[in-house]
């Protein structure tokens, strides 16, 4: 989940993470499918599908399944063919809601995830309600605690970072989209490794809550999370007024 403080959004996924981790696996193992399927088998050339390779060894995916998953996208072995999606909709006290995925039918995910939507006080929309409230950015998130600010922001910013600010207990490097990898790489070759780097759908503009709809909203999120086909859910919910733990997440 995306929204305000990075931070908080990467203590609430690895949440998710560490107590979900056979969902999460299904969810990488889906991703670099999709990536060889999208650029090729070679990760050397296929920087999505290096990034879930990366992803997936982090979670301590083995090796076999990796390459399973990779073979199916490139077709050597049978499997399920996965199509992308993006969907959007208004959560509880109105805020924007984009849910990105991979699915092998459509009609199956779209009926999951308006369930979801009904159970738990949002609609889903229609396309490009909502998708004008966010823009696509490269998030790549540095512990504060490892150098100082201004070689972190002086290092980011020589390796082609479009912009960098200091939030909590993190330095957030943001990057274009189609420079994002190659930011990664001159930043790992500086000696950085970094706590969660993602490609994101930033919102341009938050929004605050009341308690009660900022503990329904995030309830909504864990149930699309929770769909084997969602891969990703982001909100422009300020989360820096928000007590994830309070809120039960």
């Amino acid at each position: 989940m995306s929204g305000h403080s990075k931070w908080k959004t990467t203590k609430h996924k690895k949440a998710i993470t560490d107590n979900k981790r056979a969902s999460v696996w299904t969810k990488l193992i889906r991703e670099i499918t999709v990536a060889a399927k999208a650029g090729g088998g070679d990760p050397s050339g296929n920087a999505r599908l290096r990034k879930a390779i990366d992803d997936g060894r982090s979670a301590n995916m083995p090796n076999d399944n990796i390459e399973r998953a990779i073979k199916k996208g490139t077709g050597e072995l049978e499997g399920a063919s996965y199509e992308e999606f993006t969907y959007e909709g208004y959560g509880p006290g109105g805020a924007a809601m984009l849910i990105e995925g991979s699915t092998d039918n459509a009609n199956r995910t779209v009926a999951e995830v308006r369930h979801a939507f009904s159970r738990n006080n949002g609609n889903l929309g229609a396309s490009n309600s909502v998708a004008w409230m966010f823009e696509k950015k490269g998030q790549i998130l540095i512990p504060a605690d490892k150098k100082p600010e201004d070689q972190v922001m002086e290092d980011a910013l020589d390796s082609g970072a479009s912009d960098f600010e200091v939030d909590g207990e993190y330095f957030v490097v943001t990057t274009e989209p189609n420079s994002f990898h190659a930011v990664m790489e001159k930043l790992k070759k500086k000696g950085y490794t970094p706590e969660s780097s993602e490609i994101e759908m930033v919102p341009k503009n938050v929004v605050k809550l009341e308690e009660t709809d900022a503990r329904k909203l995030l309830k909504l999120v864990d149930a699309l999370e929770e769909l084997e086909d969602v891969s990703k859910v982001f909100t422009n919910l300020d989360l820096d007024a928000v007590d994830l733990e309070e809120a039960g997440t």
